[in-house]
């Protein structure tokens, strides 16, 4: 059922792959832990831009054949083979800047890109999380969206994520004028059920410093806008004004 502002926008939240095969209008992609939170990581580092693909094997060819510089992303939470960054915020933190300054990545998550690579061809596309949520909403808001449907990935596109969804309303609420209470929301979104193994012993791949950059709002003054090039589906920084970040 489409949520709407009656006075700015049809705003519909849906969820996961299915709801990307049925996305309309403007669509907003989100991956909290950790695609786009990595993502914007990147992209305030320098990099250039971000080719998103489903499958890992994917990213890898087209690295292959030149189209990208480096490979980051993850399958089950790991680093596949052959990449070379995880789809980890605190890893590509640490890289120096002038290691991925101008710099394309390929990404490859199991719910981000998958989702992203779902939505209809030609969708005007945002990926989104929390460090650029003000950022997102008010590229929405420029781009003068009519019809927007806000997507939260969960876990693999299969199953719902508190996280991804708790964003999800926040941008709608933004978006429709409200404001929400940020410690509240970020206070369930660490209760998660994807939020629990970070910091867990046995899954050091998944790091309590991702958990930490994932749950700081606003953390960046862009957008990540997805478009059509040449038959890849390429983000790129997408400079807003008028935001919030810190």
């Amino acid at each position: 059922m489409a949520l709407t502002s009656p006075s700015i926008m049809d705003i519909r939240i849906d969820s996961l792959i299915e709801g990307a095969h049925h996305a309309q209008g403007t669509v907003v992609v989100i991956d909290v832990l950790r695609a786009y939170t990595t993502a914007s990581v990147a992209f305030s580092k320098g990099v250039e831009r971000i080719i998103l693909v489903a499958e890992p094997e994917e990213a890898l060819k087209l690295r292959g054949q030149g189209a990208g510089d480096l490979c980051m992303g993850e399958v089950g939470g790991k680093k596949p083979s052959g990449f070379d960054f995880g789809n980890s915020p605190h890893e590509l933190s640490q890289v120096a800047d002038a290691d991925l300054c101008g710099k394309t990545i390929i990404q490859s998550t199991r719910a981000g890109t998958v989702g992203a690579c779902a939505v209809p061809a030609g969708a005007p596309m945002f990926a989104a999380s929390f460090v650029i949520a003000e950022a997102t909403c008010e590229a929405i808001r420029q781009a003068g969206s009519k019809q927007v449907t806000i997507l939260a990935m969960g876990s693999a596109g299969l199953v719902r994520g508190d996280e991804d969804e708790l964003c999800a309303l926040y941008l709608r609420n933004r978006l429709q004028g409200r404001q929400p209470d940020v410690e509240a929301t970020m206070s369930l979104a660490r209760c998660s059920h994807e939020a629990a193994p970070y910091g867990s012993p046995e899954m050091p791949f998944k790091p309590v410093a991702d958990l930490e950059i994932a749950m700081q709002i606003d953390t960046f003054d862009f957008a990540i806008r997805v478009v059509d090039e040449e038959g890849l589906l390429v983000a790129r920084r997408h400079s807003v004004g008028g935001s919030s970040a810190k």
